[in-house]
């Protein structure tokens, strides 16, 4: 009872926590889409393999994936894709262990910040995308 504003207005807030979640997604992984050869240089500066695989995937799953969630299409298999995906950033491009001063404190924080994100993935997955959904219709 104590909870029927919440409970009446689930699918607007799930159509909120989905925009909201993916707005990092979507804009940056818009500005490396539009800057290819810079995600591709900076997938190479941080010595990943086939870095201009690795800019294909990573603009894949943050555009691309981060509008399929937005949109509410495939969401719960692709919330759990991301979140995976978000586990890898987190330890690949935020290992704050190896850092030190202010440079590990930043790391730090965006590593936080990618289990914070992980966790939203992973409810987004277990309550589905909602009303507002391709996935509904």
């Amino acid at each position: 009872m104590r909870y029927a504003l919440f409970d009446s207005r689930r699918d607007e807030l799930l159509l909120l926590a989905r925009i909201l979640l993916m707005v990092l997604f979507v804009l940056f992984g818009w500005s490396k889409f539009t800057d290819y050869g810079g995600t591709s240089a900076y997938m190479a500066a941080e010595g990943l393999p086939l870095p201009a695989l690795a800019a294909v995937v990573v603009i894949l799953m943050e555009f691309f994936v981060g509008l399929a969630i937005v949109l509410g299409f495939w969401t719960r298999p692709l919330a759990l894709l991301l979140a995976l995906y978000t586990l890898g950033t987190a330890l690949i491009g935020h290992h704050y262990w190896t850092m030190a001063g202010v440079e590990r404190m930043a790391n730090m924080i965006n590593f936080y910040k990618n289990l914070s994100i992980i966790g939203g993935l992973l409810l987004l997955c277990l309550t589905g995308p909602g009303k507002y959904s391709i996935d509904r219709r």
